[in-house]
C-alpha cells in the first residue's frame, strides 16, 4: 500500500499532517488528518490563583487571543459567583466584535482566500496574500490592511494590550471608556460596515460568478451531513458573547438547547491514540466512528454551523446577506464545508454593525464597570462563540480560589472528527488511480483549511501520560525501525 504524506501542511495555526494511503489500484483507502503537537493548557494551570486565568489564557496563541480571554473572564465571573455591570458586558462584546473582525479577515483573506481567488491549482509560490493582491489590485490590498488594523486598535483599546488582553476581570473590566475613544471607535465602526460590504460583494463577483468555484462549493466532494452547534441569543439570533447552545440535526430541527453550564450533560469526549486532539461527540447519540449522518454524534460548529443553527442575523446588512447565502446554497441547514469561509463574510458584516451599535449605545461610558466578588469562589464555565466555533472554559477552585482541575474544549477540538472525514472524503473524491498532483493535494488541504483550525490551544495530553512515536531513518529517508508508547 502506498502512502501520501503532506506535511506540513499550510496555512492553518499549529502543526499537523495528512497522511493518505492508496491501494494497489492507486485509489483512496484511508486517509488520516493527524495533529502532531501538544501544548496541554490545563495541566500547568493548576495551582494558580483563578482570577489570573484571563492573563494566562490569551497565551494559547497569539490567533485568538481574544476569545480565550473573555471565555475565561466569564468563567472567572461564575467561579465568584458575580454578576458584572452591564455596560460591562457590552464593552466586553464590543472588544470581542473587533476580535471577530480581526480573525475572520485574516483567514478569508490570506489563509482561504488564495484558494478561490487564485483558483485551487494555481502555483504554490502564487497561492498566498502576495498572490491575492496581485491577482485584485493594490487598492483591496490596502483595505484589507486597514480594516485589520482598524480592528486590532480597537482590541488595544478597550484590552489594554494588542495581542493579549488584560482588561477582563471578575466582575466587570478594568476600565471604563472615554468619550474620545468612543469617537474613534465610531469612526473606525464605519469603515468596518462598509468593508464588510465590500467584502461580501467581492465574493460575489470573484468566486460565485465562475461557475467551476461555484460548483466546487456546493458539490459533493466536500459536503457531510452532521449535527451544528453554536450559541444563539433568546431570539434565536446568532451571538458571539452570550447566550444558549443550539444544536441542530441534519435537517435543521432542534436536537438541544442548554446552558453553557450543563455542557457536561451533552458533549462527551472520544480519543483515538494516532492524534494529541481529542474528538468531541454528542452523548446522547453517542460516538460511531468517523462517520456523518443522524446516528452519529459528531457535530460541527464554526461560522457556517452558527448560521445553520440561528434562525437569523440581529442587524439589517447581516440578514440580508444571510439570507442570501442560504437561498444560493439551497436552504437551510447548508451541508457545504467550503461555505465556511462565505459564512465568515457575513459574520464580518454583523460583527461590524454590532461594533457600531454598541459603541453608539448611550450609557457606553458610563463609570459603572465593575461589581467587586464577595462570594466564595468555586467552580464556573465561560463561553464564546470564537471565531472557530464554540469555546467552553470551566474552573475549578478551592476555597482560596486556587485552580485544582481545568477543562477547555475549544472549537478546533470540536471539529476534529469533521476535518477527518472532510479530508478522507475529499482525497477519495479527488484521487484515482494513483493520478496525483500538487493541485489534487492543494484541493484535499482545503478540505480542513474550511474550518480554520487553530491546533495550539486544541491539543491535550491524557493524565498522567502522554503518547509518543519515534521513527528511525536511515540517511535516504528509509524507515528502520518505529518506537512508540501508546496513551493510557
Amino acid at each position: 500500500m502506498k502512502k501520501i504524506t503532506i506535511e506540513p501542511i499550510t496555512r492553518l495555526e499549529g502543526e499537523a499532517k495528512i497522511e493518505i494511503f492508496l491501494d494497489e489500484e492507486g485509489d483512496v483507502a484511508d486517509a488520516f488528518f493527524q495533529v502532531v503537537e501538544l501544548r496541554g493548557f490545563e495541566r500547568f494551570c493548576e495551582g494558580r490563583p483563578v482570577e489570573e486565568m484571563p492573563r494566562i489564557t490569551t497565551r494559547i496563541c497569539g490567533v485568538c487571543p481574544g476569545a480565550h480571554h473573555i471565555a475565561s473572564t466569564k468563567a472567572v465571573d461564575a467561579v465568584f459567583g458575580v454578576e458584572p455591570p452591564e455596560v460591562a458586558k457590552k464593552i466586553r462584546e464590543l472588544f470581542y466584535c473587533a476580535h471577530i473582525i480581526h480573525s475572520h479577515a485574516a483567514h478569508f483573506y490570506a489563509l482561504a482566500g488564495p484558494d478561490f481567488i487564485l483558483g485551487p491549482s494555481a502555483e504554490p509560490e502564487k497561492r498566498n496574500i502576495l498572490g491575492v493582491i496581485e491577482a485584485v489590485g493594490l487598492d483591496v490590498g490596502k483595505k484589507v490592511i486597514t480594516a485589520r488594523a482598524y480592528a486590532q486598535k480597537i482590541q488595544e483599546m478597550i484590552g489594554g494590550k494588542a495581542t493579549h488582553p488584560v482588561f477582563g476581570l471578575p466582575g466587570g473590566i478594568s476600565k471604563p471608556l472615554s468619550g474620545e475613544e468612543i469617537n474613534q471607535i465610531e469612526d473606525m465602526g464605519r469603515f468596518l460596515v462598509e468593508f464588510s460590504q465590500f467584502g461580501l460583494e467581492l465574493f460575489d463577483n470573484l468566486i460565485l460568478k465562475k461557475k467551476e468555484l461555484a460548483d466546487l462549493i456546493t458539490g459533493d466532494i466536500y459536503r457531510h451531513e452532521t449535527y451544528y452547534m453554536g450559541m444563539v441569543d433568546e431570539n434565536n439570533m446568532v451571538n458571539f458573547y452570550d447566550g444558549d447552545i443550539r444544536v441542530v440535526d441534519q435537517e435543521g430541527k432542534e436536537y438541544a438547547r442548554f446552558k453553557p453550564k450543563d455542557y457536561l450533560n451533552y458533549i462527551g469526549e472520544h480519543v483515538e491514540p494516532w492524534s494529541y486532539l481529542k474528538f468531541p461527540y454528542l452523548k446522547g447519540v453517542g460516538w460511531k466512528g468517523l462517520v456523518d449522518g443522524r446516528e452519529s454524534g459528531i457535530y460541527r460548529v464554526n461560522s457556517l454551523a452558527r448560521l445553520n443553527v440561528a434562525d437569523g442575523m440581529a442587524t439589517p446588512l447581516a440578514q440580508e446577506a444571510y439570507q442570501k447565502m442560504f437561498s444560493i446554497l439551497g436552504g437551510k441547514p447548508s451541508h457545504a464545508t467550503l461555505a465556511f469561509n462565505w459564512a465568515r463574510l457575513v459574520e464580518i458584516m454583523y460583527a461590524s454593525e454590532r461594533l457600531l451599535e454598541l459603541a453608539a449605545d448611550k450609557d457606553i461610558t458610563s463609570n459603572e464597570v465593575r461589581t467587586i466578588p464577595k462570594a466564595t469562589p468555586t467552580e464556573g464555565v465561560g463561553c464564546v462563540e470564537a471565531p472557530r466555533g464554540t469555546l467552553l472554559h470551566h474552573y475549578w477552585t478551592d476555597e482560596d480560589g486556587i485552580i485544582t482541575k481545568v477543562n477547555l474544549i475549544v472549537a478546533t477540538g470540536m471539529n476534529n472528527a469533521g476535518m477527518c472525514m472532510s479530508v478522507k472524503k475529499a482525497a477519495q473524491s479527488l484521487i484515482k488511480k494513483g493520478n496525483i498532483d500538487q493541485g489534487l493535494l492543494n484541493m484535499v488541504e482545503m478540505a480542513f483549511r474550511a474550518y480554520d483550525p487553530c491546533l495550539a490551544c486544541a491539543t491535550h495530553s491524557l493524565p498522567g501520560h502522554m503518547p509518543l512515536e519515534v521513527i528511525i531513518r536511515d540517511a535516504r529517508g528509509n524507515e528502520v525501525k518505529r518506537l512508540s508508547r501508546d496513551a493510557r
